[in-house]
């Protein structure tokens, strides 16, 4: 008995899942497109040759949908990654910016699955890149002396700041252009 046109697109969608082609996520639009596809193919078989194959319009989806824990799914060509990015979005002829604004898709919001980036976000806080930057380090190289050397006793540091209030202030010098300015107000 032949399979159905439903029993046969089943079990092409049940194969790109286990072939892991595909999410599960994903799964009961594959199946849709599989049938609608199947489906057309048997009407060109019935009707001869000659006829051309229908245009299958995509059907519209809402960019959220393709955002998802594990993946995020192309809206172009329906493959799905841990992350889009900018080579295979070149193979479509577009680019990051290019694909959010086809898509409707928020200019801040990344093209990475939720999994992915809740695992670099934890990478980052443990490792602390920041804190091996060379500015960071000359910021903040005063805060924690590495010398093993004993701190200031208190009366020694009463000394030091009762000699640095003993020395004068320092005037600020004026620019030549200030002095021209006051010399005018003058008048």
């Amino acid at each position: 008995m032949p399979q159905t046109l439903v029993e046969i697109a089943n079990e092409l969608t049940l194969a790109l899942i286990q072939t892991w082609s595909m999410s599960p996520d994903s799964m009961q639009e594959t199946l849709q497109q599989t049938y609608a596809m199947l489906t057309t193919l048997k009407v060109q078989e019935e009707t001869g040759p000659t006829t051309a194959l229908p245009a299958v319009q995509p059907p519209t989806v809402d960019w959220r949908t393709s955002i998802t824990r594990h993946t995020v799914t192309c809206l172009e060509c329906g493959h799905a990654f841990k992350q889009l990015t900018i080579r295979h979005l070149r193979l479509h002829g577009l680019d990051p910016r290019s694909y959010r604004v086809k898509y409707g898709i928020p200019r801040l919001q990344s093209l990475v699955s939720w999994k992915t980036s809740t695992r670099r976000r934890q990478v980052v806080r443990q490792t602390r890149p920041w804190e091996q930057a060379p500015t960071y380090r000359k910021r903040h190289a005063g805060e924690h002396p590495q010398s093993t050397e004993p701190e200031a006793l208190p009366e020694e540091t009463e000394l030091t700041s009762a000699q640095a209030s003993a020395q004068p202030k320092r005037q600020r010098k004026t620019t030549p252009k200030k002095t021209v300015r006051k010399a005018r107000s003058e008048r």
